[in-house]
């Protein structure tokens, strides 16, 4: 079967693009930019969907082509990607061209929530695609997923992270309905769809076996990961979260903004009956979508996703703070009477003092940057070291310090060493 798949480079999309291969298909791939190979069973073409709002875009890559699938969505908007333009104004004038090109089947990943009551822009965008297709003379599904967990998935990333934390934070009392359902179920489902010669449904609800709190959901994802100890939740203020969410959508970023929390607050569930009759069983449950034999490695993963920042906040504070101390909250004097026991000339004392708490500023300045070069981690050794050498040659008491000054420095190498090796690593995949 010929398959025109749009969004292959998507988190739905490209778990979607394996299976289909992998059952013999082959798949034209619509991308917004090439990929350097193209996979054996595939071709691909360059298309923008902010340019591709007419059915003629479309009609000259469309031949032979028996079923369509748009895989194509965003959560939330971009410069350069909008809900209309992405959610709506490309996939009706790719419909529109399938229905003139006679492609069998369209098949449409729209969103669970895209219904009568949709009020947030990223549901309404999705459900005027919806009705554009379902008035087409075309047979068309519209597959309606709730939340997706998976390996690569931004939110199971998030999600993980989350319930591997000693206090897991919930938005409120953490009674909002979700229904999440695994990656490799959605595939199956969406392979069947598109290998059927006839679908009953028109609309079909991708959703877990039955609707869950998030409060739960942590607590059974967790269970998931193998941790031992159970979940324990504080609760943040919806006031709060509010507050955040509007922050959030204010500068662009952030898990959490308005229109998501909207969402979340409606509830995100469905029927589970056309799944469980299109798969032959239950879809998989929360406290099994992490596989035994890779929990371990899950969990590792999550904890190292807020770890690592908590280590890096502390290395950073560590030299701010250190750096203001000599600038002055630490008496000037008795640093230059320190510097004059290592044997440093009284003219040199400020220009050293002052140059290095700058330095020692500028190093934790540079640590909660969201890019850092690995070799700031290097130069913060390197001058732990230097700091440590001249300490031990010129005041060597302070070994024996009852409050260990230079005895600090090991474990704060270590943290250096540790943050070194680890920051590098694909935690956020």
């Amino acid at each position: 079967m010929k398959i025109l798949l749009t969004g292959a480079s998507g988190f739905i999309g490209r778990h979607l693009l394996d299976a289909l291969l992998d059952a013999g298909h082959e798949v034209v791939c619509a991308l917004r930019k090439a990929k350097a190979e193209a996979r054996p069973g595939t071709s691909q073409f360059i298309i923008d969907y902010n340019d591709a709002r007419r059915a003629q875009d479309w009609l000259a890559e469309l031949d032979g082509v028996e079923v369509v699938v748009n895989a194509v969505g965003i959560l939330r908007e971009s410069p350069g990607q909008t809900f209309d333009a992405l959610h709506r104004a490309a996939p009706t004038a790719l419909f529109s061209a399938a229905a003139q090109a006679g492609v069998g089947h369209i098949v449409q990943i729209s969103a669970l929530g895209a219904d009568a009551q949709a009020t947030s822009r990223y549901h309404l965008s999705k459900k005027a695609a919806d009705d554009f297709l379902l008035a087409l003379p075309t047979r068309s599904t519209i597959v309606q997923p709730s939340l997706v967990y998976g390996p690569g998935g931004a939110s199971a990333a998030l999600f993980e992270r989350f319930a591997s934390m000693p206090l897991i934070p919930l938005p409120g009392d953490g009674k909002q309905q979700v229904q999440p359902v695994h990656i490799d179920d959605v595939v199956v489902a969406l392979r069947l769809i598109i290998e059927s010669s006839s679908t009953s449904d028109t609309r079909i609800a991708l959703v877990g076996p039955q609707p869950i709190t998030m409060r739960a959901f942590y607590a059974a994802l967790r269970q998931a990961m193998g941790f031992v100890r159970p979940a324990r939740f504080i609760g943040i203020p919806m006031l709060l979260v509010r507050w955040a969410a509007a922050i959030s959508s204010r500068l662009g970023r952030g898990f959490l903004d308005e229109e998501t929390l909207g969402m979340l607050q409606r509830g995100n569930t469905g029927d589970p009956a056309p799944l469980i009759s299109l798969l032959g069983h239950e879809p998989r449950e929360p406290r099994h979508f992490v596989p035994r034999p890779y929990a371990d490695a899950v969990a590792t993963r999550a904890q190292m996703r807020w770890l690592l920042p908590v280590l890096r906040w502390s290395i950073a504070l560590v030299w701010i703070i250190t750096g203001l101390v000599s600038l002055g909250l630490y008496p000037v004097e008795q640093s230059y009477e320190l510097l004059a026991r290592t044997g440093m000339p009284p003219s040199v004392q400020p220009l050293f003092l002052h140059g290095a708490a700058l330095l020692d500023l500028a190093l934790g300045v540079l640590t909660i940057l969201p890019r850092r070069p690995r070799v700031t981690w290097v130069a913060q050794a390197v001058l732990v070291l230097a700091y440590t050498a001249i300490i031990t040659l010129k005041l060597p008491e302070f070994w024996l310090h009852p409050y260990g000054p230079v005895l600090k420095n090991l474990p704060f190498l270590a943290a250096l060493w540790v943050i070194y090796e680890l920051e590098d690593r694909p935690w956020n995949t």
